[in-house]
């Protein structure tokens, strides 16, 4: 049996305020909400105009909301001391920029929670100013400017990029119209397998003059490094990056392949319903039953009746190949890579062969 070593109950180090430079001195515990006392650590006696030594003049408080503890939020009721210079007459107060970043309302370790609980735990912004004890809009606010500066203001976020992805988000839906954004994605890692894809930036709207002032505003020899560009099929993604990125390789990303050849797919399931059996699909017609089992879902036992299944219908009134869609379908998911000369799935089959397929 393993002996551990326990150490001396620190109410500090529990709730790591010692990573924000401060000490903890007392707690007041009420049913709805904890408040911790605490101090600044290091003083801060040296005048910043003349340099001559301050002596203390009061103390003030700052109230901080830090990550909850027990379900209930956690309060930090920090006392900073002033100074004043006998020299030049200033004062100025302890650097407790440690702890929180002035005028704000929540400290570091509240952010770093509420961030970690938005992206992590899948958290709303609701569920997270509740933890914290503040508004709705406290918590937004702080929220959208941590990620601003830790995502947006990073200066290295654009280094060792060479492929990118490009797609349109709705991250509002209203009654007066959906609110899109542009998202660019880095999938330099995904693609060299070195980990997930990770994001670049978000634009208000989604157009070819959106995406192209977003290239534009790149510098020329990160544009030149860029070899892939992965998108959808929407042309104006398309034309944006092939005026300002030449160099680059245009291709649809995997996931819009599937789904163009699944599109094609079902158009030609409904015409061979209506060929073979005159209405359309029920749970009982033999297509139907066929189609809507995918080979990927079933053993190998499980597959063999599927095939004979197939050899049975009745193929009076279309053709081998339109029934063959089946096995094709499969083969296009199946795939990750994207074709190298454009549109297209990396293999023998793409979206574009498929529904010319479906077509005839």
């Amino acid at each position: 049996m393993l002996h551990p070593t326990f150490a001396t109950p620190d109410l500090t180090t529990f709730c790591r305020l010692d990573e924000l430079g401060l000490v903890a001195v007392g707690q007041l515990l009420d049913p709805g909400r904890a408040t911790i006392e605490c101090r600044v650590v290091d003083d801060d006696p040296w005048c910043r105009k003349c340099g001559a030594e301050g002596a203390p003049r009061d103390t003030v408080t700052r109230r901080l909301a830090h990550e909850p503890f027990g379900h209930r939020p956690t309060t930090l009721l920090v006392r900073v001391r002033r100074y004043r210079c006998a020299h030049c007459r200033r004062t100025w107060r302890q650097d407790a920029s440690k702890a929180a970043t002035p005028r704000t309302k929540i400290s570091r370790g509240g952010l770093e929670w509420a961030l970690r609980g938005i992206v992590v735990d899948h958290l709303t912004v609701s569920r997270v100013a509740a933890g914290l004890g503040v508004s709705w809009s406290a918590a937004n606010a702080a929220v959208l400017a941590e990620g601003k500066r830790r995502l947006i203001d990073d200066p290295t976020r654009f280094d060792g990029v060479t492929t990118i992805g490009v797609d349109e988000h709705v991250w509002r839906h209203t009654r007066l119209g959906d609110k899109y954004v542009t998202v660019i994605i880095d999938l330099t890692p995904a693609r060299e397998k070195t980990g997930p894809a990770r994001l670049l930036d978000m634009v208000e709207g989604r157009s070819k003059a959106v995406f192209k002032q977003w290239l534009a505003g790149r510098p020329k020899e990160w544009s030149k490094r860029i070899e892939v560009v992965a998108m959808d099929g929407f042309a104006g993604f398309k034309t944006a990056a092939a005026e300002e990125l030449p160099d680059a390789v245009p291709v649809m990303d995997p996931f819009h392949v599937v789904r163009l050849a699944g599109d094609a797919l079902d158009v030609c399931r409904r015409r061979v319903q209506q060929d073979t059996t005159g209405h359309r699909g029920l749970k009982g017609d033999p297509l139907y039953d066929l189609l809507s089992r995918h080979r990927s879902r079933l053993t190998h036992r499980g597959a063999e009746p599927l095939d004979q299944h197939a050899l049975g219908l009745d193929l009076r009134a279309t053709r081998v190949g339109d029934v063959a869609l089946c096995v094709v379908m499969e083969d296009v998911t199946n795939r990750e890579g994207v074709d190298s000369t454009g549109y297209g799935c990396a293999g023998s089959v793409g979206a574009g062969a498929v529904g010319a397929w479906c077509c005839r």
